[in-house]
Parts: C-alpha cells; structure tokens; sequence
C-alpha cells in the first residue's frame, strides 16, 4: 500500500474501530460469512440478484439502483464450536510432554458482528451510498496449550472490517451498474507456537506479539438486470484486496506477514413464480489460492523455505465455491417470511489438518430462516437463524517426518472440526 494511502485508511478505520473491536472472525464459506446483511443471511446469502437493503453493496453494487433512500443497521450473534484431536504420535521419556490429546478452543464461545448502511438517490438514474460489513476471518480460542504447538494457549484471532462507498447507475429503466471501493482494516494476533521458532524466518515475529493492524484496498463491481417481467440476473466481481503486511507476525505469514482478502465472484438470478414468491439462487467462487498465505501448503513448503518467507508454508486452502440457495415470500403488507440453504465445500485437504488446528473453516452446509416485520411508518424489523451442522476433517499422517520439532516423530494424525449457529436483527428505515 502506498504511504499516501495509509493516513487516509487509517482516519477511516479509526472511525469505525468501535464496530470493528466487536466483530469477530468468522469461518462459513472457508472464512467468508454465509451473507452479508441480515435479510440476505436469511435467504442462505443469496442476494446477487435480489435488491434488499443497504447492505447489498457487499453482494452486487448495482443493486443499490433499486433501493430508494434507506438506512440499515444490524448484530447478529454468532456462535461456533470448534475442537481438534492429535493422536498417533510416542509418548516419549521426561522432559518430552505428551503430544496427544484432546483439545477444545471453545475458550471464547460468543461474538457479536455489527453491520451498517446507507444508501439515497441523487437523481432518478444515480445513487450512491456506504455499507460497512464484517466480511469475515477464523478465531480459535484454545483452553490450553498444545504441547505439538508450544507453551501458552493457542489460537489465532482475525477480523476483517470492510467500508464501502458505493456508486450505482441506471443505464436504463430496469439494469443497473455499480462500483464499492472496498476500504479495509484487519487485525490478527496469534498465540502458542513457540515450537515453529527453529522453522521461522522471523522467530521474534511469529508468535503471542499482540494484535496487528493491516489497511488495504479493494474493489467490487456488479450488474443487475430485469430480462423478463418475473426474471432478474446479476453478477458481480471483487478484486483481491490489497493489503500491508502484518509485521509483528512476518515470521507465521508466508511473504513477510502479507495476508491479503481474497478475490471472487458470482451470478445469481431471482426469479419470481407469482407476485408475492421470489426464489433466487447464486454461485459464488472464492479464490484462496490467489493468497499463499492461505493457499501455500505445509508440505512440500516446510522443507523449502521457513515460515514467514516467500514460499513458505501456509494452511493450504482450495478455492470454495458456494451455492445459495433462497426464498422469499411475502405473507401480508407487515410480513415476509424466508429460507435459504447455502453449500460450499470445505477448503482444507486431509493432508493439511496440522496447521489447520488453528483455523479450522471446516462447515459445508448452511441452513437458514428469516423474517421482516414492515411498520406502519415504512421501518422493517428482520430476522435471521443460520445452523451449519458439523463436519470432522481427519487427516491421518498430517503430522510430518523427518524431525519437526527436533523429534523424528513419525506420522501422526490431527484431525479438526466445527460447527456453527448465529442468530441475527437488523433495522430499516425508508425515507
């Protein structure tokens, strides 16, 4: 990031610090949340296609052609519940520990992410607005150390805030075109590696150092379009976002702490069987391998150059591709009622459980409710429920040969899961 940037990123981040201290990392679609936005959250995050309210910038930038002059504010509670298990691995005589067991990060168990935004049209074609998001990130919380690990509790902790001033056109009656410049802030921090010293690049970087800050910038552009009277399509890209280098923690992240947001894109369509239904369903890819990082594998990486450095090892993410699926159905002038189911295959490969002991993004399937009650001065109320149920990643001989932690252990297993549930309310205002 250029040193003009900087000062300006920072003003704004700083304005927004209070919303970002309360939003916590979370892990759904790999790290990504289901949806952005409380109404889109209840439709299982599909919302390329369907304009909803003025978080729709995080979604498609074009949508917020179609919303008019409104105001949103939103918390969704979120809760996940993530373990790991390391087995297979001697018990080797004192001053050795045990290097098996069971372990819970569980040691932080609720969150609470805000969200906001605005949107009004200067003309009958123009709009601009602001949306300003949790775009997601991993916490881990564990009880104890790992002995595999190091000395203190581990965990990691990233947060993502992403603010987003919008610009939506109508180029004609019933398609739209928008632009977000995506204005982020990130934090992370990283506790009881101590182990991973010897295989830094950077041992004084690596671990327990605090939280770190990291600004950067991106963007999304987007399409929305009405093809037939009961037929909308949208599509939208985001870049990757470009951003600093977390410098206490150049000695963990591949490229000297660079951990930039991944790049995706999507379609959607909503389409519309009679007046008061509308069903819509979007394909999103997630491009984690754009990042390495994220996508650089343990093995054969490890051997090849230490943590921190280029090429070095990472958590060894695939690329996920989500597919969402959502109802809408308008019971009355003060009810709508929704649905949604949301996939995306977990990122991690049985071969890269180790690491992934920190940030275990392992839920696939997303199910979801939602509910807007309308007011009688044109204010809504909504609601959103989202389970992602369970799912174990085993990884049988995760744990590498050839003296990882100056042992020649020979392979062992770590195997790693979570699950989640969030619970979400949101205001709206039509002015």
């Amino acid at each position: 990031m250029t040193t003009r940037f900087r000062p300006v990123a920072a003003a704004v981040a700083a304005a927004f610090f209070p919303l970002l201290l309360a939003t916590p990392a979370q892990a759904t679609n790999g790290y990504f949340q289901h949806g952005i936005g409380v109404k889109a959250s209840g439709m299982g995050g599909a919302s390329i296609a369907v304009p909803q309210d003025a978080l729709a910038a995080a979604n498609n930038p074009a949508n917020m052609a179609f919303l008019g002059n409104r105001f949103d504010i939103g918390l969704t509670w979120f809760r996940p519940s993530r373990s790991a298990t390391i087995s297979g691995i001697p018990n080797f005589p004192p001053p050795f520990p045990n290097f098996n067991g069971e372990f819970d990060a569980d040691d932080k168990t609720d969150f609470f992410i805000p969200e906001f935004g605005y949107n009004r049209s200067l003309s009958p074609d123009m709009t601009v607005g602001v949306s300003v998001y949790g775009n997601g990130g991993l916490n881990t919380s564990y009880k104890t150390p790992i002995p595999l690990f190091g000395s203190t509790k581990a965990g990691v902790d990233v947060s993502q805030l992403f603010i987003a001033p919008t610009v939506a056109y109508k180029v004609a009656a019933d398609h739209a075109v928008g632009v977000a410049l995506n204005l982020t802030f990130q934090r992370f921090k990283a506790t009881g590696l101590q182990n991973f010293a010897p295989y830094s690049s950077s041992p004084g970087n690596l671990t327990d150092r605090g939280y770190d800050d990291s600004y950067g910038w991106g963007f999304r552009i987007g399409y929305t379009g009405r093809l037939l009277p009961n037929l909308t399509v949208g599509a939208t890209y985001q870049s990757k976002t470009w951003m600093s280098e977390f410098d206490n923690y150049k000695g963990l992240f591949a490229e000297q702490g660079d951990f930039d947001v991944p790049g995706n894109y999507g379609v959607g369509i909503a389409f519309k069987p009679v007046a008061d239904l509308t069903l819509a369903f979007d394909i999103v890819r997630i491009d984690y391998q754009g990042v390495a990082s994220v996508s650089n594998p343990l093995l054969p990486n490890f051997a090849q150059a230490p943590l921190g450095a280029n090429g070095g090892p990472g958590f060894g993410w695939r690329n996920v591709t989500a597919y969402k699926f959502g109802v809408d159905y308008v019971l009355s002038p003060s009810w709508t009622v929704r649905g949604g189911y949301n996939y995306g295959r977990q990122p991690i490969p049985a071969s890269e459980t180790l690491f992934n002991v920190l940030a275990p993004g392992t839920v696939e399937d997303h199910w979801t409710l939602g509910a807007t009650w309308t007011l009688a001065n044109k204010s809504e109320l909504s609601f959103f429920f989202m389970y992602a149920p369970q799912v174990e990643v085993r990884g049988p001989g995760s744990v590498p040969t050839g003296g990882l932690f100056q042992q020649p252990l020979p392979n062992g297993n770590a195997d790693i899961r979570l699950k989640e549930m969030s619970l979400g309310i949101s205001y709206g205002w039509k002015f």
